[in-house]
Formats: C-alpha cells, structure tokens, sequence
C-alpha cells in the first residue's frame, strides 16, 4: 500500500469531501480523507491496481484541481 497526500483545490464544504471520497472508493481506494480546510486529499491506495494518474482523473472528474 502507499499512502500519498494531494493537494486539492475547489473543495469548500464537506459536501465536497464527500463527493472526493466517495469518487475515490468507488475507483478502489483503499482509505480517503479529504479536507476542505487543508484543500487536501490523503490516500491509500495499492499501486498494483491504480495508478496515481488515475487518481487524479478521478478527482479532476469530480469537478476539483489537483495541484
């Protein structure tokens, strides 16, 4: 497993955390904790089966920025 923090802008609630994490899970991340407040996302993920890249579609799918 590797654990990666994101920075990650247009989250301004915690409806947006939400929608990240659940973007997230549904993709196969292990853990997610995202943080409006910090404009950051941390993961764990396995490397193996997802790739940071795809990650960061994943977020940018979402409607955020990742910087």
């Amino acid at each position: 497993m590797q654990i990666t923090t994101l920075q990650v802008t247009g989250m301004n609630c915690s409806h947006c955390e939400n929608a990240v994490t659940a973007a997230l899970k549904d993709i196969g991340v292990a853990e997610v904790r995202a943080s409006a407040k910090n404009s950051t996302v941390d993961i764990n993920f396995d490397p193996n089966l997802l790739g940071l890249d795809n990650i960061k579609a994943e977020i940018a799918e979402a409607g955020y920025n990742v910087v």
